[in-house]
């Protein structure tokens, strides 16, 4: 089974990072406002980068690589904002 670490963006400009075995159920989760974290952020979110690793553990730590400083520094890059 393959994890995701994924960034999703809403209008605003909010971005949250986070991680999934089911990308689709995940961001469609986000999008109903199931999600604590996100509900209270207007929608719609989507998907504005991805990257699929081999276990969880290796998700996690890139997820938490990407919550830092320099994890936002290289989102803004890749993502034109920077």
């Amino acid at each position: 089974m393959n994890y995701i670490v994924y960034v999703i963006q809403n209008p605003d400009g909010k971005l949250y990072i986070g991680h999934t075995n089911n990308l689709e159920r995940r961001l469609s989760e986000h999008n109903k406002r199931y999600s604590r974290y996100t509900s209270s952020w207007l929608g719609p979110w989507l998907l504005v980068h991805q990257e699929v690793f081999r276990t969880r553990a290796q998700a996690m730590k890139r997820e938490k690589e990407l919550k830092t400083g320099v994890g936002r520094e290289f989102l803004k890059s890749i993502l034109g904002k920077g």
